[in-house]
């Protein structure tokens, strides 16, 4: 696809060789890559996708690089799990959950987006690259950075969870606190970007950033059976186009994902933290699945859409999980007691199981399980 793409204004269409740009210099409107997919047709068929690496990179024929890129990290290619537990508890009968909390190398959806980011970084010729984040693009940048040789800078606000700031540290990365919100966190960014000529994956990367997003929608397809789903749930947020941060206070995205969702006869739903946490808490008890906030949004509205009638029953639907519990476990701090250890006797264990029957009847009613 060397010869194959360009970038292009959303706005007035404006047409740009490759290069690190991500505003229109006409109208200031976003810029986006278009691809030749005439061209791509001629070879990318569902033979040679299925004969690819397992990885979102067999797709690279739609992804912006050269033909002879060699990806030098396996993200993508994550599963795709029935979850009929979950199913049966909130109403639906034909559900699925895109589980990218295993995504590789950090554990969440960003690690596709960091890929194809920093596959251009390459190519532009930048030795440093960086971000603006709230947690899970710094650790994608930060580990794909060091795999790759790159130095990088981190710059995330201040008050980010402490796992989420380990997992950046720990890949080498030069990690900037900053006084302020993402957006304050951004704006600098933006100005580091052009004083210093590194590389934002956010910044002046940010189209070919966002082209690493589709590559989950082409693996649902594929997990399928290349049968495309009624509906897909995804955390919204920043849209790029859809899936992206939480605390993104003025997204550049967010009109053209509000578009789509429009567009497609789609919905949008807000929770509560409350319900965050409890749809945490369900999506493991049910499906043995760990997810981090975002994924608890995304089961949490699942659930709603289905009350409120705006997904069938029988709709084949898919939620995504963009990111793995283990980065923010103090969303369920104070969740769980820490019950006082029992000696090592089974006459100690069996006190202590008719304790719990006995709760359990006090709370629901009926008999315990024995």
């Amino acid at each position: 696809m060397a010869h194959a793409y360009e970038l292009r204004c959303r706005e007035c269409g404006k047409r740009y060789d490759n290069a690190p740009l991500s505003i229109c210099d006409e109208c200031f409107s976003p810029l986006e890559v278009q691809c030749d997919l005439e061209s791509a047709r001629k070879t990318f068929t569902r033979e040679s996708i299925a004969k690819g690496p397992s990885s979102m990179w067999r797709y690279q024929a739609l992804l912006p690089v050269p033909d002879d890129y060699a990806p030098p990290t396996p993200a993508g290619w994550t599963p795709l799990l029935r979850a009929p537990r979950l199913a049966k508890r909130i109403g639906a009968t034909n559900l699925y959950v895109k589980n990218d909390a295993v995504c590789l190398p950090t554990l969440s959806f960003k690690d596709r987006v960091v890929s194809v980011a920093l596959a251009n970084a390459q190519i532009f010729g930048f030795d440093t690259v960086g971000c603006s984040s709230t947690g899970n693009l710094a650790n994608a940048v930060a580990a794909q950075a060091a795999r790759l040789g790159f130095k990088s800078y981190i710059l995330v606000p201040a008050d980010l969870e402490p796992a989420k700031i380990l997992n950046t540290q720990v890949y080498g990365a030069k990690l900037v606190r900053v006084d302020g919100n993402y957006d304050h966190v951004n704006r600098l960014c933006s100005q580091i970007a052009d004083r210093y000529h590194w590389g934002f994956v956010n910044v002046n990367l940010r189209p070919y950033y966002a082209e690493g997003s589709k590559t989950v929608g082409f693996e649902i397809a594929e997990q399928l059976g290349w049968q495309l789903p009624d509906n897909v749930v995804v955390p919204m947020a920043g849209g790029s186009p859809i899936a992206r941060s939480l605390a993104i206070g003025n997204p550049a995205d967010g009109v053209y994902a509000a578009r789509a969702i429009r567009d497609s006869g789609g919905w949008a739903e807000d929770v509560s933290d409350v319900e965050i946490v409890s749809a945490i808490q369900e999506l493991a008890e049910t499906e043995g699945i760990f997810t981090e906030t975002a994924g608890g949004v995304t089961t949490a509205v699942t659930a709603r859409l289905y009350a409120h009638g705006r997904i069938r029953p029988d709709e084949l639907t898919v939620t995504c999980i963009t990111g793995n519990g283990l980065k923010t476990t103090d969303a369920l701090a104070g969740a769980y007691e820490l019950e006082a250890a029992v000696r090592p006797r089974l006459s100690d264990f069996e006190t202590y199981l008719e304790e719990q029957n006995e709760e359990r009847e006090l709370v629901f009613g009926g008999a315990g399980v024995r």
